[in-house]
C-alpha cells in the first residue's frame, strides 16, 4: 500500500530524510517511533503528498501521493481547523474541497461520533485543545479514506479522549485500514501496532514486527538507538 524506496528530503544543507527504504502491506498498523527532529513529520508530509522529496520514489496504492491523496487520511500536528467557524461548517468546508456529497444531517452524525454532540454550532476557537483533536480526527477521516497517516494524534486529548481515539483506530485497523502513526510514547505505540519503525538522523534505523519484540526490548533498542550504539 504505501513503498518508499531511496527516499531523501534536504532543507539546503540539512538532512532530513535519507535513503528511506520502506513497503507497508494493506491493513497493516505502524508505529512510526524517533526522537524530535528525527524526520517524522517530514516522512509523513511526503506521503501525504504535502512536501515533496529531494530525491527517491514514493508510491500511494501504485500512484504518486499527489495523485492518491483521495485515498489518504492525514492528521497533523496541529489541528488544520478555522478557529472562528463552528464545527458543522468545518466539516462542511472540508466535505467541500474534497468533493463530499455530505448532507447537513451527516456532518452532525460525525460531531456526535467523536463526542461532541451538541456543540456543532460552537465556533472552535471555544473548544478545549482536546475537544479540537476530537474534531480535526473527523474531518482528517471524513472521506473514509483506506490509508490514515497520523502525526502524534494523542497530542492534548484527556484520558477520556486518548481512550476514545484508541477505540478509533482499533476500528479503523480491524476494518482494513492502513494505519503508520507517529508518536512518542513507545509503550501507546506498542499496545496500539503491530510493527515499529525507528527513525533516527532522517533514516531507518529499526524495523521489527511486534511478535518478535517485547516492550521491555522495544524500549531497550531504541534508548541504544539513540544513543548511537
Amino acid at each position: 500500500m504505501i513503498q518508499a524506496q531511496g527516499l531523501a528530503k534536504y532543507y539546503g544543507r540539512i538532512t532530513a530524510l535519507r535513503d528511506i527504504r520502506l513497503e507497508i502491506p494493506c491493513g497493516q498498523f505502524v508505529a512510526l517511533l524517533g526522537r524530535n527532529g528525527a524526520g517524522k513529520t517530514t516522512l509523513l508530509r511526503i506521503l501525504a503528498g504535502l512536501t515533496r522529496p529531494s530525491a527517491g520514489t514514493v508510491a500511494i496504492a501504485g500512484l504518486a501521493p499527489q495523485a492518491a491523496r483521495g485515498s489518504v487520511g492525514y492528521l497533523a500536528h496541529s489541528t488544520a481547523l478555522y478557529m472562528d467557524l463552528t464545527a458543522w461548517e468545518n466539516l462542511r468546508f472540508y466535505a467541500r474541497l474534497a468533493g463530499l456529497g455530505r448532507a447537513g444531517a451527516d456532518l452532525e452524525r460525525e460531531i456526535e461520533r467523536v463526542g461532541l454532540a451538541g456543540r456543532a454550532h460552537e465556533p472552535v476557537r471555544h473548544f478545549s485543545r482536546g475537544m479540537q483533536q476530537r474534531l480535526a480526527i473527523a474531518r482528517a477521516f471524513l472521506h473514509d479514506p483506506g490509508i490514515w497517516l497520523l502525526d502524534e494524534p494523542f497530542t492534548g486529548l484527556d484520558q477520556e479522549g486518548a481512550q476514545f481515539l484508541k477505540g478509533c483506530l482499533a476500528g479503523a485497523h480491524a476494518a482494513g485500514r492502513t494505519i503508520l502513526m507517529a508518536v512518542h510514547d513507545i509503550a501507546l505505540g506498542y499496545e496500539l501496532a503491530q510493527r515499529f519503525i525507528v527513525i533516527e538522523k532522517g533514516t531507518v534505523a529499526l524495523d521489527v514486527m511486534k511478535t518478535s519484540m517485547s516492550l521491555e526490548e522495544l524500549a531497550g533498542c531504541f534508548q541504544a538507538v539513540a544513543q548511537g550504539r
